[in-house]
């Protein structure tokens, strides 16, 4: 029997009672047909899992005990930050999905030079909390027990002005990159990748990575859709050089 896993956004500790989140609650207890007695697990992003047994699961409320607590270890010793260009539409909860499942462990939101989408502050908000919504249920699926950070989108220079000399390798998927995934030399800081929108990134975007320490990085002489190329480099990067081999 597959394990049902919920993310709640809350403090949890054994031998406690607490209600479920409304959305969450209400997926319990409509979609997957839980009643009293059935076991499911909770996590919060503190790296454990908790086991839990709802004891109410009423139309306006479901209320879980928790049980035993488990250290849970399914996080990449391979740090890696996806800057991914925003692209349009159910693109982007798919890279975010999809990222999560791969290990990532943090996605950055750019505005581009060729960006096609564009957002307001009210929409950039409302942008965050569905990307990180989307994340949570990753988690949910894949078994991860900590959340990768989702920033908020912001413009790929202020980003680049934003980034620490931890040591971080810098790199950048673009056609005439010269790098390859065997070659590479990942450090304990781990790794930034940045991957441009449907347009691509311009030149200009190239000329800032430049000038930031990035090294261009080509996944072989097929041109990758926005929704590919990235999801494909965090896959070739975790089965060279993480735990995915």
């Amino acid at each position: 029997m597959r394990t049902i896993r919920i993310h709640v956004d809350q403090p949890l500790s054994p031998e406690s009672e607490v209600s479920l989140p409304p959305q969450a609650g209400e997926h319990v207890a409509r979609v997957l047909r839980l009643g009293d007695g059935d076991p499911l697990v909770l996590f919060n992003g503190d790296g454990h899992d908790y086991a839990a047994t709802i004891v109410q699961a009423g139309k306006r409320e479901v209320r879980v005990r928790i049980g035993d607590v488990q250290v849970v270890a399914r996080e990449s010793p391979l740090r890696l930050t996806l800057a991914q260009g925003v692209a349009r539409g159910e693109k982007m909860d798919l890279i975010v999905q999809k990222a999560t499942e791969l290990g990532v462990a943090c996605i950055v939101p750019l505005l581009t030079e060729r960006s096609e989408v564009r957002l307001d502050p009210t929409r950039a908000e409302k942008r965050l909390a569905h990307w990180r919504a989307v994340a949570a249920s990753a988690c949910e699926q894949s078994g991860r027990a900590r959340l990768p950070s989702v920033l908020p989108a912001r413009s790929l220079e202020a980003w680049l002005g934003s980034l620490p000399p931890d040591g971080a390798l810098r790199l950048a998927l673009l056609p005439e990159g010269h790098q390859s995934l065997r070659s590479l030399a990942v450090g304990a800081a781990g790794g930034l990748l940045v991957v441009g929108p449907e347009g691509g990134l311009g030149q200009r975007d190239v000329a800032l990575l430049r000038s930031a320490g990035f090294d261009g990085l080509a996944l072989g002489p097929r041109i990758l859709r926005t929704e590919t190329a990235g999801l494909a480099a965090l896959a070739a990067l975790q089965a060279v050089h993480g735990d995915m081999g």
